[in-house]
């Protein structure tokens, strides 16, 4: 297990969440043109951006955040909320079901069926009503200061783009089919940028659940060994 140093965690929870604030902030009055290469960069960078707020949660999940609880568990409360009106007790529970039983009945991420499938059961496990609710309302109170098609190709689609990235990453790829391995898990090959830039490095899946103290921005060194 890789001990980050001391506030180490909270400079970079901070940086990922002032880097989605500010680049949502942005993008809300930038002039959208479809022939802009820029605007799909953009995207996908917001893509990008609302992952790390989930992944941020995550590690609050685990506490590798702060040591003190009340900053570390402060933070997730925070970008879980932002990320998409989420509630941080109901997936910190769901989360560590997981890893108590993951690949059985009772793991709440897993699922015996193809990717939609999986993605659609994934989705209904964790998304609640009232969620969906609020969202819309936010939604239609925003579009009254800001351009809809802003909201929609910088707020709504880069969410729901995230979710499939950190399902397809995180969830499906790591944990489909079976595994001879004690935490029933997959993993990336070696491939240090790769696995940043397409899930925080949880593609090392079985090194997550192997040292699940360990921050996302070290399992890189965890695959390293």
């Amino acid at each position: 297990m890789h001990r980050p140093a001391s506030n180490t965690g909270i400079v970079i929870a901070l940086i990922i969440l002032v880097g989605w604030l500010t680049s949502t902030i942005l993008l809300m009055h930038w002039q959208v043109n479809f022939t802009n290469p820029l605007l799909y960069f953009f995207v996908l960078l917001q893509m990008h951006l609302y992952t790390g707020l989930f992944i941020t949660a995550h590690d609050a999940m685990h506490g590798t955040i702060s040591s003190n609880r009340t900053i570390n568990n402060g933070i997730g409360y925070s970008v879980t909320f932002l990320y998409a009106a989420f509630w941080y007790p109901k997936l910190y529970k769901k989360h560590h079901r997981h890893h108590k039983h993951v690949h059985t009945g009772d793991d709440p991420d897993y699922h015996q069926g193809g990717f939609v499938t999986w993605y659609i059961s994934f989705i209904r496990n964790y998304l609640a009503i009232w969620q969906v609710v609020l969202m819309a309302i936010l939604f239609n109170v925003l579009k009254i200061w800001i351009p809809q098609l802003n909201l929609i190709l910088f707020w709504v689609v880069p969410s729901l783009l995230s979710t499939v990235q950190l399902f397809y990453f995180g969830t499906y790829l790591p944990h489909k089919g079976e595994h001879s391995n004690q935490h029933q898990s997959g993993s990336q090959h070696k491939n240090h940028l790769a696995a940043f830039l397409s899930c925080y490095f949880f593609g090392y899946h079985y090194e997550h659940h192997d040292s699940p103290g360990t921050p996302w921005w070290l399992l890189w060194k965890i695959k390293g060994e």
